[in-house]
Formats: structure tokens, C-alpha cells, sequence
């Protein structure tokens, strides 16, 4: 029955969410021509907060959940697992007061309106991954924007999507470079469940009545720790509360 009203509903969720980053594509760029950064960054969230909207249409749910007192005085490394393409409206909505920025492919940086708009002028950093010298230029300018602005960053370390909702292993090399450049920095871990069954069956038709969440862990205090060490107790804590989610969900 869910596989049969995503047939009749994921038209309708494409609609909206294709009229709304057109409509944001024109707003981004005369909220940055016009306003700057700090106009740019307010339409960024509106729109963040217009596709996270669009879930409901299929009838699923966003549960964002944020117990940790987090500062906003010092930048943030958010790391969390990476399940589907819909992880992101809710991170950067939800956590909009840090201006966090995400390390993406630089392929997603043209064709998408707004989006790409978005990667190119809001901050983000774009790599080629067959280019090594580019992306670790990339990382280091996120960085020392991270410094110099205090903004903090989004890193999905899997590298790729995990289809399955089953955590793949996480790589050290970005949160590394970061930590080693910005000596400030605090540690984040996100657990992200269950968004992976909204694309369950492909991209048509999506899953409805998914109950998707959002769970911000306790922070890590990276100080004295090595990349691979401040990686593995965020790796160790994500698995810990998806595998609780999980055994609580099936007793």
C-alpha cells in the first residue's frame, strides 16, 4: 500500500519541490546582490525549510531531535551518516544559527537551480575527487573560513550514500584536514535513521509514510586526540544509537 500511494503522491512532492528551488533561484541571487551574505544566508534557510515541507506531502515525517546545549562562539564540525539526498534540507534548516557549510562533489555545483546556486556563492566546499590538489585546496578554504568567520561544516565521511540505512565505514581524510587547521573547532556527531527507506525503491516512486530523525549526539572535544581516534568516537557513537533506534523499533 505505501509503494502504491508513493505511485500516486511522488508526482506531486516533484512538483512542489521543483517550483520551489526555481522560485529560490531568482530570490538567492537578489538576496546575495542585494543584501550580501547575511540576505543570501536568510533565503538558504527559507528554502531548506520549503523541502523539508515537501516530505509531508508523501506523508512522511521529519524528527529533528537536539538535546546538546551547542555553542555558537566556536565552529563546529557536524558529522553525520549519510543515508539519501533528503539528509540535507533538514541539517541545514535545523542548525541554520551555525552557518554550516557542506563538503560536496563538485558536480552538484552547476544544473541545479538553487542548489548549485547555493554550493557556488554560499560558502561550500565543491571537490573533484580525481582531483586531489583541488579538493584539499577546497578543504583548506572552508577552513580557514571556518577560522576567520567562525562558521562550521557538514561532512557525510561515508563518502557515498549508504543505500541500505547500513553505516559504511568512515573515512578520516577531511575531518582531519579541518582539525589539524582549525584549532577551536568542537566535534559533532548526527544520527540520521531511517531517510534511506524514502528512496527505498529508487528515485519513483518514494516511500510514503516514512517517520525519518534527525538525532544530535554529544559533542567531542578533539583536543589531544589524533583524526583517526576523534573519527572512530564518532563513528563508535552513530552506529550505537542507529542500532538502539533499531533494536527498540523491532521490540
Amino acid at each position: 500500500m505505501r509503494k502504491f500511494l508513493g505511485y500516486i503522491l511522488s508526482p506531486l512532492f516533484y512538483l512542489l519541490f521543483g517550483l520551489v528551488i526555481v522560485l529560490f533561484h531568482p530570490v538567492q541571487w537578489l538576496c546575495l546582490k542585494l543584501g550580501g551574505y547575511g540576505a543570501h544566508k536568510k533565503s538558504v534557510d527559507m528554502l531548506n525549510w520549503c523541502l523539508l515541507a515537501c516530505y509531508y506531502v508523501l506523508c512522511n515525517t521529519v524528527k529533528f531531535v537536539n538535546k546538546q546545549h551547542l555553542p555558537t562562539d566556536r565552529p563546529i564540525i557536524f558529522v553525520a551518516n549519510h543515508q539519501s539526498m533528503f539528509d540535507i534540507p533538514p541539517l541545514i534548516f535545523f542548525l541554520r544559527k551555525h552557518h554550516a557549510k557542506f563538503i560536496s562533489k563538485i558536480e552538484l555545483a552547476k544544473g541545479i537551480p538553487s542548489i548549485s546556486f547555493n554550493l557556488r556563492h554560499g560558502g561550500a566546499a565543491n571537490i573533484d575527487r580525481k582531483d586531489p590538489k583541488q579538493s584539499i585546496a577546497e578543504i583548506l578554504k572552508l577552513a580557514n573560513n571556518m577560522k576567520t568567520k567562525n562558521w562550521s561544516a557538514f561532512i557525510f565521511p561515508e563518502g557515498t550514500r549508504a543505500k541500505t540505512g547500513k553505516i559504511k565505514p568512515f573515512n578520516v581524510g577531511g575531518i582531519s584536514t579541518v582539525l589539524k587547521k582549525v584549532s577551536n573547532v568542537l566535534v559533532v556527531p548526527i544520527a540520521i535513521n531511517h531517510s534511506w527507506q524514502m528512496v527505498r525503491y529508487g528515485f519513483f516512486p518514494l516511500n510514503t509514510f516514512t517517520h525519518m530523525s534527525w538525532e544530535v549526539l554529544p559533542p567531542i572535544e578533539p583536543a589531544g586526540l589524533t583524526g583517526e581516534e576523534v573519527v572512530a568516537q564518532v563513528e563508535a557513537r552513530i552506529r550505537e544509537k542507529i542500532n538502539t533506534d533499531a533494536t527498540g523499533s523491532n521490540s
